[in-house]
């Protein structure tokens, strides 16, 4: 059995190093009922619908039960980790994401790939094969998470950072537009913010080419997500722009918290 770990490092290209705490196996069992919860509930009352067509003929209504079984159950945990950025119904009341193990963007290949093996976890029966995988694995990863390349971390709540050490000015010229600042805290996920927040908090500790480097690609990173106008953005350098995109980010998120 491989020793498993309870934090996982990553460092940047940078030098920025930044720690996930990994989501053990009981959390994930925890999130699971409460998900299997929510998809007994559809079938349920997809099945309820169905009964119509028994009226026709039974063999319908068992086929479209089965098959209206199969794509929620599979559909549930691909709409909602692609929607809710790597969460759930269940993983969002535990405090668990689905992200990469690299600590990259998450992307839909992942999702669809590690939802469509959980077939494959759920063998023989209550999700044997993907229980002993995760205990078995070094970062707790069932079978389709070793296929997707992902992890499931923990996001307990965090305080909100004191914004002062971040040099922030009274005038941020992004929040000029609330319905983009919205789009871009629903696109931005918290491992992304928390980078650039730590970006900010070391970047006296750089050499001025990598803090160049370093804010030229989150910024690259942030304006990829959403776009502003350019009465917004023309003259501010990256670095300035990063700093308006974490203070909007976390005075959001800590007004949530």
């Amino acid at each position: 059995m491989a020793e498993q770990t309870t934090t996982l490092q990553i460092r940047t290209p940078e030098g920025i190093r930044f720690s996930l705490l990994l989501a053990g196996p009981t959390s994930r069992l925890l999130a699971l009922l409460v998900d299997f919860s929510c998809i007994t509930v559809a079938t349920t009352t997809i099945s309820t619908v169905l009964r119509l067509f028994a009226l026709i003929s039974q063999d319908i209504f068992m086929a479209l039960t089965i098959l209206s079984g199969f794509v929620i159950s599979i559909g549930y945990g691909i709409g909602c980790e692609w929607y809710w950025q790597g969460q759930t119904v269940g993983k969002r009341l535990l405090h668990l994401r689905v992200m990469d193990e690299q600590g990259l963007k998450l992307q839909f290949s992942q999702v669809v790939i590690r939802n469509l093996l959980r077939i494959v976890d759920s063998l023989p029966a209550l999700y044997l094969v993907g229980g002993i995988a995760s205990l078995t694995s070094r970062k707790c990863q069932r079978l389709g998470d070793l296929a997707a390349g992902t992890i499931v971390i923990r996001t307990p709540k965090v305080q909100l950072p004191d914004l002062e050490q971040l040099g922030t000015e009274k005038f941020n010229s992004l929040a000029a537009y609330p319905h983009l600042v919205a789009r871009l805290r629903q696109k931005v996920s918290r491992e992304e913010g928390a980078i650039a927040l730590r970006a900010l908090i070391r970047r006296e500790e750089l050499d001025p080419a990598a803090r160049l480097e370093l804010f030229r690609e989150l910024a690259a990173l942030f304006r990829s997500q959403v776009a502003f106008p350019g009465e917004a953005v023309d003259g501010v350098s990256d670095e300035r722009y990063v700093r308006n995109v974490v203070e909007l980010l976390f005075e959001q998120r800590g007004r949530q918290s």
